[in-house]
């Protein structure tokens, strides 16, 4: 009896996750604990272990399609052996094992949409629309654009339709017309039409697809308010030069004074180091911080965890760990979770504000612009200092106006006169 392979639900919150790449071919042979695909959830690449020896008999997904935990995605057996030709969906034998799977009605009623739209990445339910092979993304797509995905021609294989059909086929039902709009009394120019310039396209898939969708949800669904203080960084820049002179061993960086500075912010306003999910506010003792860093393309977010309990030195030393890691795409996925607050800083850019996007479900964010120089009168001489523009971000159904100013009041105090970090 062939045996299936699942989408392993690698976490308590994980509902999904998207094939990256398939290391087998359907016919190839397989061994136990060889990896035969890599999967993402939460912006880790994971690769799947085979459970069984034998031959990949069949993969029913490909590359960025997105499955939920516990659906069937494959079979492994014996040369020759019956499997279905389209994904049977949930899996027996994760269920049997107790996991948990996604809430998703199962009805077989093509009339019962609205009921069925969460389910529709299983085979079940792709063979029930006139056996059109299609992706998720493709039906969402040719859905919300009112295609009817028959009529859309597919471009992967065994002419699977990819959203990137439906939206060529809305391309040229669009264009088509337009072309056909000149009156039968002017005159036919004769003369050639210029050849469009070649453009390059490049698909969104893996962690760069997951952040897109993370953060069109977030902007979308979260009231984003945005507030911009400038602070003078003479202090704190002289506070950074000075411990690096005395300590050649370890190199402090602005993100790692900008943590601590932060922990210490939320010591004191502990209704901004909240979440907020299925209408709850979890408010947290500890002060887990996300930190942004970008890596080619891509954006991960790597957490800084009880920072309440580390001085500064211990946050650059785990900060270092943590960007090494995400460099090296070593990541573990326990790095990535559990954070209670982020800062994302521009910094080293010519970008001197900006407006960050929280990263649900936490309810604010900080943002960290370039250092200028501006004129200022001090005892009557005019001189320059270092000004920085941070930016809060919050989400207004949770986190009220007078509560953030507070909270930037007291980054900007302790930015200034960093002696109350040891207070």
């Amino acid at each position: 009896m062939a045996n299936e392979i699942f989408m392993p639900k690698l976490s308590s919150t994980m509902a999904e996750g998207t094939v990256i790449e398939w290391f087998k071919e359907e016919g190839d042979t397989v061994e136990v604990g060889e990896p035969i695909l890599e999967i993402m959830t939460d912006k880790i690449n994971i690769e799947v272990e085979s459970y069984n020896d034998g031959i990949l008999l069949k993969k029913y997904f490909e590359a960025d399609d997105v499955v939920p935990v516990n659906h069937v995605i494959g079979f492994i057996g014996e040369a020759g052996e019956s499997v279905p030709d389209e994904a049977p969906g949930e899996s027996g034998a994760a269920s049997e094992e107790g996991l948990d799977a996604p809430a998703e009605s199962k009805q077989q009623d093509d009339t019962a949409e609205s009921a069925t739209s969460k389910s529709e990445v299983s085979g079940k339910r792709e063979s029930m629309i006139g056996k059109v092979r299609a992706t998720p993304a493709a039906r969402a797509h040719a859905r919300n654009n009112d295609v009817d995905i028959k009529h859309v021609t597919g471009s992967g294989r065994n002419g699977r339709i990819h959203k990137a059909d439906v939206v060529n086929h809305l391309y040229t039902q669009t264009e088509t017309p337009a072309k056909q709009t000149s009156s039968v009394n002017e005159p036919v120019s004769s003369a050639p039409e210029s050849q469009a310039a070649p453009v390059r396209t490049e698909k969104l898939r893996g962690s760069r697809k997951v952040t897109a969708d993370r953060m069109a949800d977030s902007s979308s669904t979260i009231p984003h308010v945005t507030l911009n203080f400038e602070v003078n960084m003479d202090t704190l820049i002289e506070l950074r030069k000075n411990l690096n002179a005395r300590h050649e061993d370890v190199k402090v960086s602005f993100n790692d004074l900008f943590i601590l500075i932060t922990s210490k912010a939320l010591n004191l306003h502990p209704d901004v180091n909240i979440t907020f999910q299925d209408n709850e506010i979890s408010y947290h003792e500890e002060r887990n911080i996300s930190l942004a860093v970008a890596v080619d393309k891509e954006l991960f977010v790597p957490v800084v965890k009880n920072t309440e309990k580390m001085g500064l030195f211990g946050i650059s030393k785990e900060i270092r760990r943590l960007i090494e890691d995400t460099r090296s795409r070593k990541l573990a996925q326990e790095d990535m979770t559990g954070g209670t607050f982020t800062i994302s800083n521009l910094g080293m850019y010519s970008i001197t504000s900006f407006t960050p996007i929280i990263n649900k479900p936490q309810a604010a964010i900080l943002g960290i612009g370039a250092t200028t120089d501006q004129p200022a009168l001090k005892d009557g001489v005019l001189h320059n200092r270092k000004v920085a523009t941070l930016s809060l971000s919050f989400d207004h159904r949770v986190i009220n106006g007078a509560p953030a100013a507070a909270f930037c009041d007291t980054i900007k105090k302790l930015v200034e006169h960093p002696i109350e970090l040891i207070l």
